[in-house]
């Protein structure tokens, strides 16, 4: 049959994606047939497959790897009254789909430039986050490397936390003896700052470093950037997009953070993440009906977020800077059971949106230029840890180089 005739043919059509997708993603395996052709109907275009054009593979790689490509995504696009998902990562799918079946686009190709998610059904594009500048950076190679345990979450359509936390153990525990060994050699109170990803992991593991911190004798506090966010919808509204100060209570996060370093209980906003508000006004005043959250003084302060060394006056305060990662497609799937599942956050376009526009964007903007500067990187979905040339001498020092 040739590439005429599978167009006109769904039966035929679907087959062939199938086979194809199963390569792709090994989930699409469990899935029957026909369960892959419910999904399929929903994003078949009005015109047909025949209607789609097909772009080259150069022109593709050249409109991923720009910002505007991605700036122009819509957050909340309507059909009416409906919420839609943006019409650029639906005709983005379907290319890739009519490619596949055509052969136009090899699925080696398309394995190394994107990965598909079954439930939102969606091609998104891999986000490269170790460039060649990064490696350089951080040595080359990394420090220590451990099985990669990841990749039993490939048929997988959502993570929970107690199967991410056992996949990762390994790396993990290394990654802990590493800042309290370069804890050790710094001053008290000193302050640590793990940056990384939404869903990358980054709450749990700075509670786990403070169950063993508490272990060892110190006392310890965290202070957590996503809590100094001001509402939602008002950064829809001026398009920040969670990044920079821009997005937070700036000035009462810089108070907070001078008065811990200097021993003091302090009250910061307190930030919902089902509404998206905060606890506090623009202006920083407490909000009538909300309460602060209580932050004590510790000999070791974590700051907890997605940038907590981009800016300079923030990152003169931190003395171990940490980048913790998990590739996209993993968070994607913790983020389908955190915040679809049990949180009920978003919209489904808006969520699916929302995550295809954002991580090349952040990518860019926010975690490439803080690994250009941290101390250690952790990729859980690689098994290894990275460190700066000063830190992994200081490590090998300590025995764990």
């Amino acid at each position: 049959m040739n590439w005429n005739n599978i167009l006109d043919d769904k039966i035929e059509f679907s087959r062939s994606l199938y086979e194809k997708m199963a390569i792709i993603n090994p989930g699409v395996s469990e899935l029957e047939l026909y369960e892959f052709r419910y999904a399929l109907e929903a994003m078949t275009p009005e015109n047909g497959w025949d209607s789609v054009v097909l772009e080259s593979q150069n022109e593709i790689e050249q409109k991923v790897n720009r910002r505007d490509f991605f700036e122009s995504i819509q957050l909340k696009p309507r059909d009416g009254n409906r919420l839609v998902l943006d019409p650029t990562i639906v005709k983005f799918t379907w290319m890739i789909f009519a490619g596949l079946v055509s052969g136009f686009y090899p699925v080696e190709w398309v394995c190394r430039h994107f990965y598909f998610d079954i439930r939102g059904f969606l091609f998104f594009h891999r986000t490269t986050y170790f460039t060649d500048s990064v490696q350089s950076y951080l040595g080359g190679t990394p420090l220590r490397c451990f099985e990669p345990r990841q990749r039993r979450f490939d048929r997988e359509q959502a993570i929970g936390y107690k199967a991410f936390k056992e996949a990762n153990r390994d790396v993990d525990e290394y990654f802990m003896d590493c800042v309290l060994s370069l804890a050790r050699i710094h001053g008290k109170p000193i302050l640590v700052g793990i940056a990384g990803p939404t869903a990358a992991g980054k709450t749990e593991i700075v509670a786990r470093l403070q169950e063993k911190i508490i272990e060892a004798g110190e006392t310890v506090t965290t202070l957590e950037m996503d809590h100094f966010l001001t509402d939602r919808e008002y950064r829809e509204q001026q398009g920040i997009d969670s990044l920079g100060r821009e997005a937070l209570h700036f000035n009462l996060f810089l108070t907070c953070l001078e008065q811990l370093r200097m021993g003091r209980k302090v009250s910061t906003p307190r930030y919902d993440f089902v509404s998206a508000t905060s606890s506090h006004d623009l202006e920083g005043h407490l909000k009538p009906g909300s309460a602060p959250l209580e932050v004590d003084p510790a000999d070791i302060i974590f700051l907890e977020g997605n940038f907590p060394f981009l800016l300079a006056e923030v990152a003169r305060h931190v003395a171990i800077k940490v980048v913790y990662l998990t590739d996209d497609a993993v968070r994607m799937k913790r983020k389908w059971k955190r915040d679809m599942d049990y949180r009920k956050k978003y919209d489904r376009e808006y969520f699916c949106n929302r995550y295809f526009r954002e991580q090349f964007l952040m990518a860019e903007s926010v975690y490439i230029p803080q690994m250009m500067t941290c101390d250690l990187v952790v990729d859980t979905t690689g098994g290894c840890v990275w460190a700066s040339r000063q830190a992994r001498q200081l490590l090998e020092l300590g025995g764990l180089g």
